[in-house]
């Protein structure tokens, strides 16, 4: 009776429901009418804004679909797709997330690991979190890691409420908006599709679909095809063709990189620079160590190797770099005169010395304690030394003079002997009003070291489509294995090929790699890196990222020359450096799992380092 009677209330509720849902249904759709005429009154930059708006509040959504799925204790599948569509939700709102807010931007997709931050002098870790991290803790999901993954995602659903509030008080232009819209191109060139923010899952392909989506449906808020039409059709074109190109059905270890940055993305970043021109909205004029104004990351002025000064007047100038050029290979700065920069910076070996560790000043054969970097696009770094202790490159000068192992002089002793040299008083006073002091030296000997830069090795020229510089195809597949399968490029950045971290290009990373002391491979390195000048723990053993540029000129490799050739470094990274080796490095930075590279690809990457 009492199943009845309940179907019986059913039968006739259900024209009600039917009805309810019609009348929600009208309103939706008249609501969605009003706000497509609405929105068509704006002026594109408040059409980015409303979109913007609009994109925060799925992200939210999606955020909070994960959190359910979590708490509800849904399937392991089922929880993986809710964290796929947050992603996917979060790489629609990027671009501008990392212009407007980006410490915020940090939290919600830094990578998976502690940072030291520096504040006045002061220094503290902070802990990881955002999908990062959540990614570590579904891709396996354990349940008997629910409780910290629960706390990320509390972590994740407050930063994406401080967005929301954020949000309607940015103050945007459009000028910003092409910036960013670019800056994207560019994140997903040298981070997006190298896996550097999906490490574990891999999903960085369809991501990547995701942010270009998101910048095609912005674009078209603007005006372009009534302006230029050839131009708006041949955009469209470009996204439809790089969009399409990771589409493919495709593994991530399989994807040409080399041929998708050739033929998409560096003519999809051409022509939003056209576009930006095109509508006459101004491209920035400020100094940045990459141009506002590069079309690709491969153009020849697309880093200005002046940008990480101390000030504006210590910018290079041509009398400065050759007063610099003749400091620098004069011993004349050495405490007794017999030793210049360039006995341990030769140019022939790409201004390395070919020692594991260079020779100190004095007798008995003594070692200073490190292998000498190259200087080749020194000035392409936000810090010097392999401890990073110093930020500007003059500094890293009067360093070097002053160090007893390695010049053994002084500042103001060097100043003194250069003053008694009519040749230097001259040449000084024509470079620099104040003549010889001890900063202009310094400044001139960074001059020089700042004109050592070069990114036009015979991959930039084929990735600039110069058919006499064209690669083989196992250079090609040494080029995708190292942006893709061998993970190199998540450390050594696209296309600076050093720590510094795109696409702002405004940090210079360390990473504790476990490195041996003997190519035994038995027993860690003693040298505590950049915990020697920091004292923090989380430092012990951390090493700047160097360039890997000319690296075929450069051995032996590692801050202690341990290893005599790029077969053995790779095979150490292939190992998954000190801990793969069995070393126990607890903070080890350095993705432990094994790469699995065949001989024939490390023979591919090998061939790719030489050519660069």
């Amino acid at each position: 009776m009492v199943t009845q009677q309940t179907t019986s209330t059913v039968a006739r509720q259900q024209p009600r429901y039917a009805f309810r849902i019609g009348i929600v249904l009208i309103a939706c759709l008249a609501f969605l009418s009003l706000y497509r005429v609405w929105t068509s009154r704006q002026t594109p930059l408040q059409q980015v804004k409303s979109k913007y708006l609009h994109d925060i509040a799925q992200l939210d959504s999606a955020v909070r679909h994960l959190n359910r799925a979590v708490d509800a204790q849904w399937s392991e599948i089922r929880i993986q797709a809710a964290f796929d569509s947050a992603r996917l939700a979060y790489k629609q709102v990027e671009f501008l997330v990392e212009l407007y807010n980006p410490e915020t931007a940090k939290s919600l997709n830094g990578p998976a690991l502690p940072e030291v931050e520096e504040d006045d002098g002061l220094q503290r870790e902070i802990k990881p979190e955002g999908f990062q991290v959540i990614e570590e803790l579904v891709f396996p999901y354990d349940p008997a890691n629910r409780g910290e993954l629960r706390g990320q995602l509390a972590l994740l659903q407050a930063n994406v409420g401080r967005l929301t509030r954020v949000a309607t008080d940015n103050e945007m232009t459009d000028s910003h908006v092409f910036d960013a819209i670019r800056l994207e191109v560019f994140r997903l060139v040298s981070l997006g599709i190298t896996g550097f923010d999906s490490p574990v899952a891999n999903h960085s392909l369809p991501e990547a679909v995701a942010s270009l989506q998101s910048l095609h449906q912005h674009l078209r808020f603007y005006d372009l095809a009534d302006q230029q039409p050839d131009l708006a059709e041949r955009l469209d074109g470009a996204f439809a063709g790089a969009i399409g190109a990771l589409q493919k059905e495709q593994s991530f270890t399989d994807f040409d990189r080399f041929g998708y940055i050739t033929q998409h993305a560096n003519v999809l970043s051409g022509l939003l620079l056209d576009a930006q021109q095109a509508l006459g909205i101004p491209v920035f004029q400020e100094s940045r160590l990459l141009s506002a104004s590069a079309r690709t990351l491969n153009d020849r002025d697309a880093f200005d190797p002046n940008y990480f000064v101390n000030s504006r007047d210590d910018r290079a100038t041509p009398s400065r770099i050759a007063l610099g050029k003749m400091l620098f290979y004069d011993p004349i700065l050495s405490g007794d005169a017999n030793r210049s920069c360039a006995t341990c910076h030769q140019p022939d070996k790409a201004f390395t010395d070919g020692e594991p560790k260079s020779l100190a000043v004095g007798f008995g054969g003594r070692r200073i304690a490190r292998n000498a970097p190259t200087l080749v696009n020194a000035a392409l770094q936000a810090a010097q030394f392999a401890d990073s202790r110093v930020t500007f490159l003059e500094d890293q000068a009067s360093d070097v003079i002053e160090n007893a192992d390695e010049m053994h002089g002084s500042l103001p002793d060097a100043v003194k002997a250069l003053r008694a040299s009519q040749v230097y008083q001259t040449t000084f006073s024509k470079t620099y009003r104040d003549g010889v002091t001890e900063q202009n030296l310094k400044n001139a000997i960074a001059s020089y070291v700042r004109s050592l830069t070069s990114l036009n090795s015979r991959v930039d020229r084929a990735l600039r489509n110069e058919k006499q510089a064209a690669l083989s195809a196992e250079e090609k597949h040494g080029f995708n294995l190292f942006m893709g399968k061998a993970k190199c490029a998540t450390c050594h950045f696209y296309p600076l090929f050093n720590g510094t971290v795109p696409p702002a290009y405004q940090k210079t990373e360390s990473e504790v790699l476990g490195t041996p002391a003997t190519a035994d491979n038995n027993q860690l390195d003693p040298d505590l890196g950049k915990f020697r000048t920091t004292g923090i723990t989380l430092q012990k053993h951390a090493f700047k990222t160097p360039t890997v540029r000319n690296v075929a000129q450069t051995a032996p490799y590692m801050h202690n020359g341990v290893y005599q050739t790029l077969d053995q470094v790779i095979d150490f990274y292939n190992k998954g450096g000190g801990n793969g080796l069995g070393l126990r490095v607890d903070n080890q930075t350095l993705l432990n799992d094994k790469l699995n590279l065949t001989p024939g690809e490390k023979k591919a990457l090998i061939a790719f380092l030489n050519a660069l």
